[in-house]
């Protein structure tokens, strides 16, 4: 499995538990935290996002660059006034590979009944 249509591909090749649909990319935590904390928002703040994961900005600075070399977050560079600002948003793309993401889960979650 890697980020993007790999549930597609696992029923594709016959394969029916769910657990084929989960995104690679938002199984590690940190990662599928921030997705989740953009998941309903137009954009917000590095530093919101960051108090809201409960994580360091270097970490929150390695997890967005991944998300975003795949396509999945926007980052926009800025200034409030003096100071400069960072603003993260979800992409088409990334909305939709969390979509499936939560999908799976919940098919899995669904599946112990």
């Amino acid at each position: 499995m890697s980020h993007g249509q790999d549930g597609d591909r696992g029923h594709a090749r016959g394969l029916s538990h769910p657990r084929h649909d989960l995104d690679d990319l938002l199984t590690h935590a940190v990662r599928f935290s921030i997705v989740a904390a953009l998941a309903g928002l137009a954009n917000a703040e590095f530093a919101a996002v960051r108090d809201s994961v409960e994580i360091t900005d270097a970490m929150l600075s390695k997890q967005v660059a991944l998300l975003e070399k795949a396509g999945y977050v926007h980052v926009e560079k800025g200034r409030v006034g003096r100071r400069p600002r960072t603003w993260l948003s979800l992409s088409d793309e990334g909305k939709a590979a969390y979509a499936r993401h939560v999908a799976a889960l919940r098919a899995i979650a669904d599946l112990t009944g």
